[in-house]
């Protein structure tokens, strides 16, 4: 990996996706004391960062392996980023979700075209049913997050950030598959100098953070937290580049999720879901330590069921 691929995937990726904007607010910046940049994938194609990554790896695939088509296995953004990916590319999309997954992300899926096949909602049921899609199909398997090309495309957003502010002190992403960190902390190598990435994590579901300290990739037991897109765990094609180049991972309670969310509702007016709450939450919660700098924090989607907010 060097800095021309994440330029190249930029490119690739670019008549797909939108360029979201860089917010601000003085009052949040009176708050945490520093300078503070969000990055707003709540703003993206289909309401989260996932389309970059959907994007670039179908469009990374060979002609043949397009007209088969694409599968993944997901209840959530990534399900409908692959779906919306391949509808504009002209691929088809098996999508593999869990039966109890909720109705308005099935609708969205069919929204985008995606072809839905249930399956039970334990991991292994869904990794046993895309094989079964992939052989009667022959379509190519796309990771929602353990996978180079996916991993790519996600950078593509820290990249874009760093573009409009090349002096920023820290990133901070929340961490949950290990895709959109990973990206963040390539792009930070390639396109700042001395930017560190610092991922939130909720206490609830912390096996990121205990990987980092065991140095293997660890799995959580129990799951239960508001951020439900962070409920999955690392693989082999992130971890590495997360133990080598993120600096730490700040763990947060429910509540510190919760107030992180209705304080940027409120004072920014715009609408984040609880997954994009965790990285502003840590840090809300650890502003004394990066007091006067300036930090870039990623909102990773909006795709909140409004009729079930936690205030």
């Amino acid at each position: 990996m060097n800095k021309a691929i994440l330029q190249q995937v930029h490119e690739r990726i670019k008549p797909y996706i939108h360029r979201t904007p860089v917010l601000t607010s003085e009052l949040i910046n009176d708050i945490v004391q520093a300078k503070v940049y969000f990055k707003c994938e709540n703003f993206q194609k289909m309401g989260a960062f996932k389309m970059r990554g959907a994007t670039n790896a179908i469009l990374s695939l060979t002609d043949d392996e397009r007209r088969k088509g694409v599968v993944t296995h997901s209840s959530g953004n990534f399900a409908q980023a692959l779906s919306l990916a391949a509808k504009k590319i002209g691929v088809k999309a098996y999508i593999v979700m869990p039966k109890n997954a909720p109705q308005v992300k099935k609708d969205a899926v069919k929204t985008y075209l995606g072809n839905i096949i249930e399956c039970d909602s334990t991991p292994i049921a869904r990794e046993d049913m895309a094989e079964k899609v992939q052989k009667v199909t022959g379509a190519t398997f796309i990771h929602p997050s353990n996978d180079d090309q996916v991993i790519y495309g996600q950078g593509t957003a820290a990249m874009e950030l760093f573009e409009d502010y090349p002096d920023l002190d820290y990133v901070f992403s929340p961490v949950g598959g290990g895709g959109l960190i990973a990206g963040t902390a390539l792009a930070a190598t390639y396109f700042s100098e001395h930017c560190k990435v610092v991922g939130g994590e909720p206490k609830n579901a912390d096996d990121a953070y205990r990987s980092l300290l065991s140095g293997k990739i660890e799995f959580n037991e129990h799951v239960n937290t508001i951020a439900d897109g962070l409920r999955t765990f690392l693989g082999d094609r992130n971890f590495p580049i997360i133990k080598k180049d993120v600096e730490k991972i700040i763990r947060v309670e429910e509540e510190d999720i919760i107030k992180a969310m209705k304080l940027v509702w409120e004072r920014m007016k715009i609408i984040i879901e609880p997954s994009s709450a965790v990285a502003f939450a840590a840090l809300l919660k650890n502003k004394r330590d990066y007091k006067n700098k300036k930090i870039g924090v990623i909102i990773s989607g909006g795709n909140v069921d409004v009729t079930n907010l936690p205030f």
